[in-house]
C-alpha cells in the first residue's frame, strides 16, 4: 500500500481495516464502489455459503417459537391475556439473557456456547408443552415459559458476526449489503415461520407448533455449529482485553440503537397478537398466519431493495428517516375494520422495517470492536424481544377487541423515535486511529448529514 504523507513530511502506510467507515458517503469513490457492490459479490465471498445456509436452517424456529406460544396457551386457557402474558415473559427472559449470551459467544466461541443452549431450550420447550396440555396453574405455565425464552439460541448475531469476519472491514459497501442480506433472510423466515406455525396449531395440534419449533431448534443449532472454519475466533483469552473493551452496552451508540429497536419489537409483538385475536373474532383463524407473513414480506421485499441501492444519505440520515416512516405507517392500523385493507396496511408498515433494521446493524458494525460484536448484535435483537414482551396488546385485547391493540405498534414507535431523535450525535462512527510506521493519525471527526 503507498505511503501517505503527515503535515510535517512524515509519512505512514494506512492500514485500511483501521478505519471503521468512510470518510464521506458522498465521496465520489466510495459511490463508485458501492454500485460494483451487490448481492451476487457478497454471496462470492469465500466460505460464505458455509455458514449461509446452516444459518438460515437454525434461524427458521425462532419465527415460529412466541406465535406458537400465543396460540398454544390461548387454545388451553382461552385467554388472550395470559397468552401474550406467556410471549412476555419468553421474550422478556430472552432479551435479558441474549446479550449475556452474546458476550459468552465473544469469550468462548458460537459452538461452546450453541451445543449445550440448544439441548437446554428443547428441555424447556418440552416442560412448557407438558403443562400447557395437563392444564397447569398459570404461575406454573409463565415460570416455564422464562428458561424457554432465555435458551433462545441467537442464531441471527451469530451469522452477522461470522459476515463480519469474512468481509473484514467495516467500511466496506459490502457491510451495507451484508447486513441487508441478513434483515431479508430474517424477514424470510417470518414469511414461512408464522405461516407453518399457524397451520400445525390450527390443524394439527394447539402443541404441535412448539413441538416443531423445538425439534428445528435442536437439528439446525447443531447443523450450524458444526461450521468450524467461518467461526470467529473467540476472544477471552487476554485478560486485559476483555478489561479494554468491557460491555457493547457502554458504546453510547449502541444504547441509542438498543431503544430504537425496543420501539422495532412493540410492532412485532402488538402485530402478533392483535392479527392473532382479530382473525379469531371473525372466525378464520388460519388467516392469521397469512396476515403476519404479509408483514414480513413487507420486511422482506424492501430489505432487497435496501441492500441494492447505492445509498448516498448518512446512516444516521437514513435510519432517522425510516424511523419515521414507520411510525406514520402504524397510525391508522388501529381503524381498520375489514381484511384487505389490513392486509395492505400491515404490509405498508412491514416495508420501513427493514431499512430500520438494517441501517442499525451496519452502524454496530462500525461502532463497537470486533471482540465485541456479537454481544452488541444481541443486545439489539433482545431489544426487539423485550419491546415484544412489555406490549399490552394482550391486556387490551382482550378488555376492548382486537382493534385496541393495534395501539400498540403506533405508541411505542412514537416513544422510540422521539428518544433516538435525541441521541441522534451518538450513532455518528468515530474513526478510531490509523496506525502506521509507529505513527497514530487521529483524523478528526467528519459530518456526514
Amino acid at each position: 500500500m503507498p505511503a501517505q504523507a503527515l503535515p510535517g513530511g512524515r509519512k505512514f502506510q494506512t492500514v485500511a481495516s483501521k478505519v471503521p467507515f468512510p470518510t464521506s458517503p458522498r465521496d465520489p469513490r466510495v459511490v463508485g464502489a458501492a454500485r460494483k457492490q451487490g448481492y451476487r459479490r457478497l454471496l462470492r465471498t469465500p466460505g460464505a455459503w458455509a455458514f449461509v445456509l446452516p444459518g438460515f436452517a437454525a434461524r427458521q424456529p425462532f419465527a415460529m417459537l412466541v406465535i406458537s406460544m400465543v396460540l398454544l396457551v390461548e387454545r388451553t386457557t382461552g385467554s388472550y391475556g395470559t397468552a401474550g402474558a406467556a410471549a412476555a415473559v419468553t421474550g422478556a427472559s430472552m432479551a435479558l439473557c441474549a446479550p449475556r449470551g452474546g458476550r459468552l459467544v465473544d469469550r468462548y466461541g458460537q459452538r461452546a456456547v450453541l451445543l449445550p443452549g440448544i439441548a437446554l431450550h428443547a428441555m424447556s420447550i418440552a416442560a412448557v408443552v407438558s403443562l400447557a396440555l395437563s392444564d397447569a396453574p398459570v404461575w406454573a405455565l409463565l415460570t416455564a415459559a422464562a428458561p424457554a425464552g432465555a435458551t433462545v439460541p441467537q442464531i441471527g448475531p451469530m451469522v452477522r458476526s461470522r459476515w463480519a469476519v469474512a468481509l473484514d472491514d467495516p467500511s466496506s459497501p459490502l457491510a451495507t449489503t451484508a447486513a441487508a442480506f441478513e434483515s431479508v433472510t430474517d424477514e424470510f423466515t417470518f414469511v414461512l415461520g408464522p405461516v407453518v406455525a399457524t397451520a400445525l396449531c390450527t390443524s394439527v395440534h394447539p402443541a404441535a407448533g412448539l413441538v416443531a419449533e423445538g425439534a428445528l431448534t435442536v437439528a439446525g443449532g447443531a447443523f450450524f455449529a458444526a461450521q468450524r472454519r467461518s467461526e470467529p475466533s473467540a476472544h477471552g483469552a487476554p485478560a486485559s482485553r476483555r478489561a479494554a473493551h468491557g460491555s457493547a452496552l457502554s458504546v453510547p451508540g449502541v444504547r441509542a440503537l438498543a431503544v430504537a429497536f425496543l420501539g422495532i419489537g412493540t410492532v412485532f409483538g402488538g402485530m402478533q397478537v392483535s392479527l392473532a385475536a382479530l382473525t379469531q373474532e371473525i372466525g378464520r383463524p388460519g388467516l392469521n398466519g397469512v396476515l403476519y407473513g404479509t408483514f414480513a414480506a413487507g420486511n422482506m421485499l424492501s430489505g432487497v431493495a435496501y441492500g441494492a441501492v447505492s445509498w448516498r444519505r448518512s446512516p444516521r440520515a437514513r435510519l432517522l428517516a425510516a424511523y419515521a416512516g414507520l411510525v406514520l405507517a402504524c397510525v391508522p392500523l388501529w381503524a381498520v375494520h375489514s381484511l384487505v385493507p389490513l392486509d395492505a396496511l400491515v404490509l405498508v408498515a412491514g416495508l420501513f422495517i427493514a431499512p430500520t433494521i438494517v441501517t442499525g446493524y451496519s452502524l454496530v458494525d462500525a461502532l463497537v470492536p470486533q471482540a465485541t460484536r456479537t454481544e452488541a448484535f444481541t443486545w439489539l435483537t433482545g431489544s426487539v424481544a423485550f419491546g415484544q414482551a412489555v406490549t399490552a396488546a394482550g391486556l387490551l385485547t382482550d378488555r376492548m377487541g382486537s382493534h385496541a391493540g393495534f395501539c400498540v405498534p403506533l405508541v411505542g414507535t412514537a416513544l422510540a423515535l422521539t428518544v433516538l431523535v435525541g441521541l441522534r450525535g451518538r450513532l455518528v462512527p468515530r474513526p478510531r486511529g490509523m496506525v502506521a510506521a509507529g505513527v497514530v493519525d487521529h483524523r478528526p471527526p467528519v459530518a456526514v448529514d
